[in-house]
Order: structure tokens, then sequence, then C-alpha cells
């Protein structure tokens, strides 16, 4: 004998109206809320990327920015298309050290010249410094300056600037609140031997950390020399 299915009780039917059929259907929980609370969640949001836009841009333009080194300027020490951190908030605490490798914007010579984007240099020449060129080394205030991160017989030759364009011809003192930048690959450096000093105002900041590629993550010491 098969077991009977259950069959629940169903109670007595009844009269059904035309409407019985009508299903709700579901609402966004957005538009189930008031015109108020709404306006007050659009708000909310935008004050969220509003202040995420601000923070962005802050921290950009007070704090610290990545750039990339386009050229070949800077060979040893940096490469082309490495990836670095500039520090934009150390030159509010303290001036610019030479060794340094500062970030900066196009002198006036250089804008005349149609170069709009930033430059990367290291600092040789600070302000009040003689700078000169002779016996292809450079000579701070009568001395030969120590460069320990330049390549091995490397030479600082003004042929890079061409014949009639060459700055650093002539012994020449840096102003107040300038500083004379040149590159450490200096057979392949467009730098203050032929156009001059960089105003401490055009200066962005200093590069502080390499973070690409990760195989030359380093942090980049800053100038020790006054």
């Amino acid at each position: 004998m098969q077991d009977e299915k259950f069959q629940p009780t169903q109670p007595p039917s009844e009269p059904q109206s035309p409407d019985s059929n009508f299903q709700p259907q579901p609402v966004s929980k957005m538009a189930s809320q008031t015109p108020e609370r709404q306006e007050s969640l659009l708000v909310e949001v935008a004050k969220t990327i509003g202040l995420s836009l601000i923070l962005a841009f802050g921290i950009r333009q007070f704090v610290a920015e990545a750039r990339y080194i386009p050229s070949e300027s800077m060979v040893p020490t940096l490469l082309v298309n490495d990836r670095l951190i500039v520090d934009k908030v150390g030159y509010y605490l303290h001036s610019p050290k030479r060794g340094d490798i500062v970030v900066f914007n196009p002198t006036n010579a250089l804008v005349k010249d149609g170069f709009n984007d930033a430059f990367i240099k290291r600092i040789v020449g600070m302000p009040g410094d003689q700078v000169a060129v002779a016996n292809n080394r450079v000579y701070i205030n009568g001395k030969l300056l120590a460069e320990p991160y330049l390549a091995a017989k490397t030479q600082t030759t003004l042929n890079t600037c061409g014949p009639e364009n060459v700055f650093l011809a002539e012994p020449q003192v840096v102003p107040t609140n300038a500083y004379l930048v040149l590159g450490d690959n200096r057979n392949n450096s467009f730098d203050g031997r032929c156009w001059g000093f960089v105003p401490r105002n055009n200066i962005v900041g200093r590069a502080a950390v390499r973070f690409w590629p990760l195989n030359r993550w380093a942090i980049i010491a800053a100038g020790k020399q006054k």
C-alpha cells in the first residue's frame, strides 16, 4: 500500500476581486526614499568626491608627486623611464643643498627657446659660488669639486652647448636665490653650462625615491655639501 502524499488543507475559496492578481513590483532603495533624503545622499557623495579631489590635488601640489625620466642626461644615476617620487615638503623647511637632484620648471631663457616641460638635474653651484669649468672638471671657488656620482673618466666639457651658446665659457658667480645645475651624464646633458642659473622659485622639489623599476628601487640621497 503506497503512502498518500501529504496535501495541506486549503481554506474554502473566496470570491476574488478584479485586482486580486496584482503583484507589487520591487522599488529601488533610492526611489523609495523621500526627495529630501535623496538630495542629502547626493550632497554627501558630492562632498566625498570633492574632498578626494582636493586632497589629491593638495598632495600633488604641495607634498609629493611622481615623475619619470625622459632622457639620458642623468645617467648613470637615473636611467630613461625611471619613476621617481619628488619631495616638495623638504624645501619648505630648508634650502636646497649641493648634490641634490632637483626637478625644476624651465627658466625664462629656456622658455624663450621653446622649452616648456620640467627638467631634472643635480645642483652643483650654490648662491654666491664662483663656478668655472677648466681642464674638463668643475671648480667651485677655485677648488676642484668632488663628484663621486659621475661615471669613471667622465669629463665636463662645453662641447654639448654648441659654439654660440656657452654660458660657462668664463667663470660665473651664482646669484642670490639661484643655483647652477648640471646633468650627471656630462656628454649628453643640456644644462646650466649652456643656459645659466635656475632661480629658487623655479625648483619644484627634490628627487627622493626611485620606485620603478622595482629591481632598482632606492632612496636617493640628499646632498650633504653646503
